[in-house]
């Protein structure tokens, strides 16, 4: 009994890692992302350019989110 809840236990914390990970992941892309648009559109027009780094914010965004669910707001049954 004892074995099933350590490996859920490090399920768990793997889980958390990995999305941590990603998080991190996730915020340097984005910045770089910014910043390619920024120096590419931004800095000319101003904030009326098109805004394309939005749309990979989006996608991933709801990844992330998905990943952050089933890290932390999953069921507690172990």
């Amino acid at each position: 009994m004892q074995e099933t809840n350590d490996e859920g236990l490090l399920r768990n914390a793997r889980k958390k890692a990995d999305f941590k990970k990603a998080l991190y992941s996730y915020v340097i892309a984005m910045a770089f992302l910014w910043t390619i648009w920024w120096f590419t559109t931004g800095r000319i027009t101003g904030f009326t350019g098109y805004p394309w780094p939005v749309w990979i914010m989006i996608g991933w965004g709801v990844s992330m989110v998905l990943q952050y669910f089933r890290a932390y707001k999953q069921d507690k049954k172990i």
